[in-house]
């Protein structure tokens, strides 16, 4: 019965199924035929779509726009130098570079080249108008020597040869040589007017190709990628050209060739290069300072890797532009850490804190200095600080008295080594630090009314995270309020006191805040620090609280600084670091000692001390961690309200927590990762968040918890 079955074969375009041979309807047909082109034109688009958009079309448009680009390029640089040649615009343009530079006596030089080009231009034209007079003149006289000669030759060689023939030889010969010269120009003429404008094209396409004329996006991967590139005269140039200064762009283009003059010499400076730049009148310092990343990306260089400073020199910037990727990479371990011989002194010593842009070290002293650092939470701040701290520990007549008002343990080191030691972030640790820093004040006192020439050992107070401080809601019995920016506000003016007097007497406080404001940071405490360092910022008014106006006009950035990636790295305004003559600020990139490196400098330092101090640890009851302890009421749910958080930690225990609000908790989660955040419009406290926190601490899998 198969072999009865017929096949019915259908019709893509309209569906109908047709018997073999059968001729389909007219309808069928014109749909077909209908739809046909259409393919086509689809089947054709898509395939030149394809041509035009693959990389081998691409590169060969690249090669063909590069090639023309050189002929086009070769032309004009060609037609430049003839112009130049042709005209005084060359030393015009030379003038009008010394103008702008302020070398006068240059310009009158150039001035006086040009008068002396166009008067031997104006006598070679006096002379031209002579030429045709003087061409016949000299051709006439020449036709007639040359036949008087010629005959004069024949001459002598009909008497010889005794055959007057001789006499129009050489006549002759001389008429044959200038056919023969015609008859071969007739046959080169054709060949070399074809070929001479491809010669001249070539000439004009090798011209472009040693002057690159030929733009960036032209140029094969590997030439288009000039990251890294070396730094050269014409490099910087270029770059301030592009930056979108008008004035200065005209300044360069009237300078022509001579546009390097704004340069000083570029000298290597650690890991990259430094230049001062001499800005031509209208172009003021801000204007350029203002387009640092336009400037960078000029320099192929990331806006990090590029610094604007301000020397001593008017109208000048200097320019540090880091080779590619150098600022990425560690310095090395600290000193401290390297060498278990290491000791310290106070009055004379210098901290090893770590190195400037130039690869040099970058030591401070801290001799009767107040200081002060700030920034970003996590950017390295306790880091830096406690560096300093762990040099003046090397220094056994050096009293330490530290209060650390996050208490996660980045400080607990210091434990039989500081006479005093506050850890902790509540009302209750801050009401203790307040009253550190007024028994340094009374000390003060006690020192000042002492008799002259009385030597007194150094006494340095260290707050860390100073701003729970200045936040503090806590009132004391007597109504005065421990925090806030009054006169009324206990820790302000025990602070103030020390910054105005302690000095003297070798009392000093050292503080580390974050994120400052006129709220955390009154202005009167951070202006009389001696020392001020600020790692990354969010803003540049932050920038000035941290510095101070002057640093931040002379070119001093933090909030330039890349937050997460330049931790460790401070800009520090100080009389007590080496700071390049004229400018009002050094960056640094402090060394870098973990928790467990710093507690090993710490044990140099008991055993140096020889069990001299005796450290007092101020505690309220048990050792509580918030953070545990907040792990531990969330129990099991993935997050809970903070309001029950709150209430949780309080029956958990009263004493640490009962008089905890929002705040208190907020300031404790602020910068580990783990901060309250809204769910279905509601503030939260994740579990999961809690726990990888905790996971991270020092002894729990963490290299360090400090900032």
């Amino acid at each position: 019965m198969t072999d009865n079955v017929v096949p019915l074969f259908k019709d893509p375009t309209t569906g109908t199924y047709t018997l073999p041979g059968d001729t389909p309807t007219a309808p069928a047909a014109a749909a077909s035929e209908a739809v046909r082109p259409v393919r086509v034109w689809k089947r054709s688009a898509r395939g030149l779509r394809a041509a035009v958009t693959s990389e081998r079309s691409r590169t060969a448009a690249r090669l063909v726009a590069r090639h023309g680009m050189y002929v086009i390029g070769g032309t004009r640089v060609t037609a430049k130098r003839a112009w130049d040649g042709r005209t005084g615009s060359r030393y015009e343009r030379m003038i009008r570079a010394a103008e702008a530079a302020g070398n006068f006596e240059e310009a009158k030089e150039w001035e006086d080249r040009l008068t002396r080009f166009r008067a031997a231009r104006h006598h070679r034209r006096m002379d031209l108008l002579k030429a045709p007079q003087d061409a016949v003149k000299s051709a006439a006289y020449g036709t007639g020597l040359t036949a008087g000669g010629l005959l004069l030759l024949g001459i002598v060689l009909a008497i010889a040869n005794k055959d007057a023939t001789w006499v129009v030889a050489p006549l002759a010969a001389v008429i044959e040589a200038i056919g023969a010269i015609a008859y071969v120009a007739t046959i080169v003429w054709g060949p070399a007017v074809t070929i001479g404008p491809w010669l001249a094209l070539l000439a004009l396409w090798g011209v472009g190709r040693h002057q690159q004329t030929a733009p960036q996006w032209t140029l094969p991967a590997q030439q288009r990628d000039d990251a890294g590139a070396p730094i050269t005269p014409s490099i910087v140039v270029t770059a301030l050209r592009d930056l979108g200064i008008a004035p200065l762009r005209k300044a360069i283009k009237d300078m022509g060739d001579a546009g390097a003059a704004m340069l000083g010499p570029i000298r290597i400076a650690g890991c990259g290069v430094e230049v001062d730049v001499m800005l031509p009148s209208g172009v003021s310092t801000e204007e350029v300072q203002g387009r640092r990343r336009k400037l960078a990306e000029n320099l192929a260089r990331h806006e990090h890797e590029v610094f604007i400073t301000l020397p001593a020199a008017a109208r000048t910037v200097r320019l540090w532009i880091a080779d590619s990727g150098a600022l990425d990479e560690p310095i090395g371990p600290s000193p401290l850490v390297t060498d278990e011989t290491a000791t310290a002194n106070y009055k004379t010593g210098k901290a090893p804190w770590g190195q400037d842009l130039r690869g040099d070290a970058a030591l401070i002293s801290l001799y009767q200095r107040h200081l002060l650092i700030t920034g970003l939470s996590n950017q390295g701040k306790t880091a830096a600080l406690r560096a300093l701290a762990l040099w003046l520990a090397l220094d056994k007549t050096v009293e330490l008295r530290i209060a650390d008002l996050k208490g996660v343990g980045d400080w607990g080191m210091f434990d039989g080594l500081a006479t005093t030691l506050i850890q902790g972030p509540t009302d209750e640790h801050v009401i203790d630090a307040t009253e550190m820093v007024e028994g340094m004040v009374a000390e003060m006192e006690r020192r000042i009314q002492a008799p002259p020439g009385t030597v007194f050992p150094p006494l340095v107070g260290i707050v860390d995270e100073a701003q729970v401080a200045f936040m503090c809601p806590a009132v004391g019995d007597d109504k005065r309020p421990y925090g806030g920016s009054k006169a009324t506000s206990r820790y302000f003016m025990a602070a103030r006191k020390i910054e105005n007097q302690g000095r003297a007497v070798d009392v000093l406080l050292y503080q580390g805040t974050q994120d400052p404001t006129d709220q955390n940071l009154p202005k009167l405490v951070r202006e009389g620090a001696h020392t001020r360092a600020s790692l990354a910022l969010g803003t540049e008014s932050q920038a000035r609280m941290a510095l101070g106006d002057k640093a931040v006009d002379g070119g001093a950035a933090p909030h330039l600084l890349r937050q997460g990636l330049d931790k460790g790295t401070v800009v520090v305004a100080s009389d007590g670091i080496a700071i390049p003559a004229g400018q009002a600020s050094i960056t640094v990139r402090t060394h870098y000692i973990d928790t467990e490196q710093a507690a090993e400098v710490a044990e140099r330092a008991k055993a140096l001390r020889d069990g001299v101090t005796t450290a007092q640890t101020i505690a309220h009851g048990p050792a509580v961690d918030p953070l545990a302890d907040v792990l531990t009421v969330l129990g099991d749910a993935p997050r809970v309200l903070t309001q029950d958080v709150l209430k949780r930690l309080a029956s958990l225990n009263e004493k640490a927590y009962g008089g905890w609000s929002f705040i208190d908790l907020k300031r404790v989660l602020d910068g580990t990762g783990a901060e309250p955040y809204k769910s279905d419009g509601r503030m939260v406290i994740g579990r999961d968040r809690i726990a990888r926190v905790l996971a991270n601490r020092p002894g729990e899998g963490s290299a360090s918890a400090a900032e």
